[in-house]
């Protein structure tokens, strides 16, 4: 494959994207790198899997992307490209530091490596862009630039500042405004954390606040101080540590709802299981379809129930997700949803919830190296459900908490916790019960090509006023693409 200027932004797009993962991180989500590169994620992963059959990439399907070593040169090389074109725009041709990042954006792609190479030469050889960024040699390879960002270098300490990793237009001026360029020496005397501030005291006696999301973005380098051999040393535990591996079970969870729309192209079907030791029973089918992107999604859920002898359809739930934030190393998957329930359930028979209703719940989901934490928060809303005499206005929140150990790639252990304060119709009235479920389990699969099958079991105990029910829950998953993209 020759590298096109598509194919260059996307193996620099990866290349940027992977270095600022924390470890043990090793891929990059195709959803960080769709909105890195402003495209959809369906195109995305079109792409990545074209650069995957060129061998520039390793792609894992519900995991992510990392560079092969051809494809981490070739990318090197084009950040070299760029980097250097703004060392001479700046020195040579007089630009602004703050304009030329989206004049090198486009030079890039069109001078030549034995230009780059000539001009890196009547340049000295620089070491870094004017925002401080390494720049990578002929070979492709950087100078390992040990820095710190102003929210972890050490209080009352005089450090120099290296590197400024956001090249937005304004972002830059306010840092030169504020004589927070790279040369410059500077203290850090305070962090609040209550504000989310931290107080710089630079040229001149200069003292300044900024907030903790521009401080991240300013990196410095002091004299020899403990915290950056700490740095070093969790740095290469990590490196060692075999908890290195992505999680390959993305949906994880049974009763706690994961915060993960599915990636367009690809459905999943879940079939679940639930019988309490007084032999009620539920079980559920649920389809989840991608919405165009994985922004939006659509599922919806039938089920069947039996309770007392009476056996018959649960209430039919229509459900859309927003995928309003993908994980990031410091920011939780966040996907709000909103349901419809439609009463299909026979109420004669004590079955569903007696009416239409709606349900909001609240997933966010983060990985902490082998634990994956989801947790929930929500509401069943039913205004008018049906009773002997009349209707009520029934309203149950709920709290939700899992956590999920991985022991090996495709085999995990869980513990989800769940807290409801059920309102129910009781002859002509309503009452209010808090019922506790603690559910351990368990849950393994297989890949299978673009396919993805996971079975799973637990042994939910609930709690109702102090008695404990335990029942057994038997888990059925199976993703699969419903259009194959031609590479």
């Amino acid at each position: 494959m020759l590298p096109s200027s598509t194919v260059e932004n996307y193996l620099k797009a990866i290349y940027l994207g992977v270095a600022s993962l924390s470890r043990p991180q090793r891929l990059l989500p195709m959803g960080q790198l769709a909105g890195a590169l402003g495209v959809a994620p369906g195109t995305a992963t079109t792409m990545v899997k074209t650069l995957a059959e060129a061998g520039l990439v390793k792609y894992e399907p519900y995991t992510g992307v990392a560079l092969t070593e051809a494809g981490e040169k070739l990318a090197a090389l084009v950040v070299r490209r760029h980097r250097v074109v703004e060392v001479f725009l700046v020195q040579v041709m007089g630009y602004r530091w703050d304009e030329v990042h989206d004049e090198a954006e486009h030079l890039e792609h069109a001078v030549s490596d034995r230009l780059v190479d000539r001009m890196d030469e009547m340049l000295g050889r620089p070491e870094v862009d004017p925002h401080g960024d390494p720049i990578p040699d002929q070979k492709g390879v950087v100078k390992p630039q040990p820095a710190q960002t102003l929210l972890t270098c050490p209080l009352n300490t005089q450090v120099t500042i290296t590197r400024v990793i956001d090249q937005d237009e304004s972002f830059l001026q306010f840092i030169e405004n504020h004589h927070l360029k790279p040369g410059q020496s500077i203290e850090v005397e305070d962090r609040d954390s209550a504000s989310d501030s931290v107080r710089v005291r630079g040229k001149d006696e200069q003292r300044i606040t900024i907030g903790t999301r521009a401080a991240s973005k300013i990196l410095a380098q002091g004299a020899v101080t403990v915290m950056v051999l700490l740095a070093f040393a969790t740095s290469a535990l990590g490196q060692s540590s075999p908890q290195v591996a992505p999680f390959a079970i993305m949906d994880n969870s049974f009763l706690v709802e994961e915060a993960f729309n599915q990636e367009p192209g690809i459905f999943q079907n879940i079939a679940t299981l639930r019988r309490g030791n007084d032999d009620t029973w539920e079980a559920a089918f649920t389809q989840e379809w991608p919405l165009f992107t994985q922004t939006h999604q659509l599922s919806f859920t039938v089920g069947a129930l039996g309770i007392d002898d009476q056996h018959g359809l649960d209430d039919l739930i229509i459900n859309y997700r927003w995928q309003a934030s993908m994980e990031s190393t410091s920011v939780p998957a966040f996907s709000p949803r909103v349901s419809i329930i439609l009463p299909t359930a026979n109420t004669s028979k004590g079955l569903g919830g007696g009416g239409m209703g709606w349900q909001v719940n609240l997933p966010f989901s983060k990985q902490f190296n082998e634990t994956y934490v989801h947790w929930n928060a929500g509401f069943t809303h039913t205004p008018t459900a049906e009773g002997p005499l009349r209707h009520h206005n029934l309203f149950t929140p709920h709290l939700a908490l899992s956590t999920i150990r991985r022991l090996r790639p495709m085999f995990t252990l869980m513990l989800e916790s769940v807290v409801e304060w059920e309102q129910s119709v009781k002859g002509d009235t309503t009452r209010r019960d808090m019922i506790w479920t603690l559910s351990p389990g368990f849950q393994t699969g297989w890949n299978v090509g673009d396919t993805q099958t996971i079975v799973g079991a637990a042994l939910p105990v609930a709690v109702l006023d102090g008695d404990p029910t335990v029942g057994v829950f038997g888990y059925l998953s199976y993703e699969l693409p419903f259009m194959r993209t031609q590479p």
